[in-house]
Order: structure tokens, then C-alpha cells, then sequence
């Protein structure tokens, strides 16, 4: 079963202005994934690090629903010296600290995805095993496989 974990902004994307056509689409596919996770066709994988921003969301509303999704998730990585150390060269390669320990925690849980709808991360990203995307190709792709399938 294809893994993938969801960093912040994916679980915060359906608040955003619904009003920029980016973000409305971002948004869709993001239903689509969440979507995808209850119905069990996608496993979701959360974190230490995704708990601990979370518990830093002064929106109520947005902090109860990511905790509802993070719920549903088969595998949780947390945090260990190995994920600290690998967090830190990824931070040599430019990517903000937090963005670089969800990046270590998805490599350490062994993730097919990690999805995001931070453009400067995806850039990043760039170049590592660990395929970092946007839920709308993310969404494209899956449906590329499942008609190949």
C-alpha cells in the first residue's frame, strides 16, 4: 500500500482564501487524499514532529481537525537522535529546520510520498529518494496508476 505523509500546510490548506485558484485546487486534492485515508486505499504516516506543531496552532477549529486526521494514522515516527542527525544535513541543503524533520521523519518511516503545498520545500526537495510533491500531481499520479493498474 502506497504511504504518505502529510506535512502541515496540507492539513491546513482547506482554511487558506479559498478565493486564489492555487489554493482552491490544492485544496480539492487534498479532500481527495484525506478521502483516500479513510477509505484505507493510501496509508498515512504521522509524526512527533507533526503532533508538535499542531499542539502550536492557536486556531481551535484547525488544530482539532489535524488531530482527527493524525488519528488515522497506521504508523507515527517519532523523533530519535538518527531523525535529529539527518534533519541537520537537510538543513545544510537550505531546509527550514521543521520542514527538515518531517522530510528525516518520512525517510525514516520509509514513505513513498511526502506531500506539501510548500513550493520553496518541493524545490528542495528536489533530488532525494523520498518523492516530495504537490496533492494535486500526487492526485494526477495516483490516478495515472490506477489506470495502468
Amino acid at each position: 500500500m502506497t504511504s504518505v505523509y502529510l506535512d502541515t500546510s496540507i492539513y491546513n490548506r482547506c482554511f487558506d482564501d479559498q478565493t486564489q485558484p492555487k489554493i482552491y485546487l490544492e485544496t480539492q486534492a487534498v479532500i481527495l487524499v484525506l478521502q483516500m485515508v479513510e477509505a484505507q486505499l493510501i496509508e498515512l504516516v504521522s509524526s512527533s514532529v507533526l503532533e508538535y506543531e499542531n499542539s502550536l496552532n492557536p486556531f481551535p477549529i484547525k488544530q482539532q481537525a489535524m488531530s482527527h486526521y493524525l488519528q488515522m494514522a497506521k504508523v507515527r515516527q517519532q523523533v530519535d537522535e538518527t531523525i535529529k542527525h539527518r534533519a541537520q544535513l537537510l538543513e545544510q541543503q537550505g531546509i527550514k529546520p521543521v520542514d527538515a524533520l518531517h522530510v528525516a521523519c518520512a525517510e525514516a518511516a520509509n514513505c513513498d510520498y511526502l506531500l506539501t503545498c510548500d513550493r520553496r520545500l518541493l524545490n528542495r526537495c528536489r533530488g532525494l529518494a523520498l518523492k516530495t510533491i504537490n496533492p494535486v500531481d500526487f492526485i494526477l499520479e495516483m490516478e495515472d496508476v490506477n489506470q495502468s493498474d
